[in-house]
């Protein structure tokens, strides 16, 4: 019986996760909805498996990602979140995710994604990896966002969600300045002017 972790911040999502995998025969081993207890909860229970969004609080997914990876463990890792795959995947496959689901799909494409990931395969949205199918614009915009580094995006994300310097401060255990310099980085970065451009070139590109 393979067992799973599952780190959420939504607490009903956690609880679908749950039941849709002990229906199909899987062992939960354990839950958590933050950053910080995910890495030291799972050093303790080393999964099988493990389910993992990317907008969770104290350390962001991508950061727990890299930190799971370094592990050098035969641990896998599936992201399932809101996220927009076109920004987020590729991030997570260099990373070291086995595989990305977006949560706006089906539960059963779920349970085809942690097939394929136990049995060794990767599992990865296949517009995700193209720049296919995006007009001049949005092709431009995203090879600005490949500049951006991973702790830049989540930072970003966080101003298009209306946080405030001081409250993404609190949230990922940095200091003011930090995310001031952040700021600065991203407008850089991304040719913005303000922070309300930021903010409308986050929302085009589905981080909101």
């Amino acid at each position: 019986m393979n067992s799973v972790f599952i780190i959420d911040d939504h607490p009903v999502i956690r609880l679908a996760i749950r039941m849709l995998l002990e229906h199909e025969g899987y062992k939960v081993v354990g839950e958590t909805d933050n950053g910080c207890d995910a890495i030291q909860m799972v050093r303790e229970c080393l999964p099988d498996l493990i389910i993992l969004d990317i907008s969770i609080p104290k350390l962001d997914g991508l950061e727990v990602l890299c930190r799971f990876n370094a592990m050098n463990t035969p641990m896998k890792t599936l992201i399932l979140t809101a996220q927009s795959p076109t920004l987020f995947a590729t991030r997570c496959m260099r990373s070291g995710a086995d595989g990305y689901v977006c949560k706006e799909g089906d539960l059963s494409e779920l349970l085809s994604a942690i097939r394929a990931v136990l049995s060794g395969y990767n599992y990865f949205p296949s517009q995700a990896l193209t720049a296919n199918g995006v007009d001049g614009v949005e092709s431009q915009e995203l090879e600005l966002f490949k500049t951006v580094n991973d702790r830049e995006l989540m930072v970003l994300q966080l101003f298009a969600q209306g946080r405030t310097n001081k409250e993404i401060a609190k949230g990922m255990f940095l200091s003011n300045k930090t995310v001031s310099t952040y700021k600065k980085r991203l407008m850089q970065k991304l040719q913005a002017k303000s922070l309300v451009e930021l903010i409308e070139m986050a929302k085009r590109n589905a981080l909101v």
